[in-house]
């Protein structure tokens, strides 16, 4: 499947985009894809409306929304992290359509997004360490772990960890 469109997401987007993005991480509809992390993080909600919509307010972040027709179906993040850095996030497609390239093609219009809007030179992410399947998808995508490793955003007894990978992103030719 091919996305409909990508954009930059909207307020009005939100509402319909939140469930996508629950459906993508947690709980047992998640596992109907292969991204998830329902087997590592059984409770809780991935994210939350005031959380997206801090992210809509943040002049330092954009948010691109794929649709299929005017339905919402997944999304990434990206964020500018200063000195030529991106940083990208929130990836997630539907996970009944997981698997047919959608999540290459967000992340494609994430890396031309962090060059063109954000003049970044490189893009980052972070993937918890035990996602191995996950990390190898990356690493085909040209993103090299950087032997850096991160504290999991929100406390949870075992500790988890994030892997730090990164990528140099190609550089638009200059026109003649």
């Amino acid at each position: 499947m091919r996305l409909t469109t990508s954009r930059l997401a909207v307020a009005a987007d939100l509402e319909r985009l939140h469930p996508v993005i629950e459906r993508a991480y947690r709980g047992d509809s998640a596992r109907a894809g292969w991204t998830h992390e329902a087997d590592i993080i059984a409770e809780g909600t991935r994210t939350d409306m005031a959380t997206l919509e801090g992210i809509l307010a943040d002049p330092t972040t954009r948010l691109i929304v794929a649709l299929h027709g005017d339905t919402p179906i997944g999304c990434v993040q990206v964020s500018d992290k200063g000195s030529g850095i991106a940083y990208l996030g929130l990836l997630c497609i539907d996970p009944l359509l997981q698997a047919g390239g959608l999540g290459r093609q967000l992340i494609t219009a994430a890396e031309d997004l962090a060059r063109d809007s954000f003049a970044a030179m490189g893009i980052e992410m972070t993937v918890i360490e035990q996602r191995a399947e996950l990390i190898a998808y990356y690493e085909r995508r040209g993103y090299a772990q950087t032997g850096e490793r991160r504290d999991f955003p929100i406390p949870l007894d075992p500790p988890l960890f994030m892997t730090v990978l990164a990528k140099r992103l190609a550089q638009p030719s200059p026109l003649r």
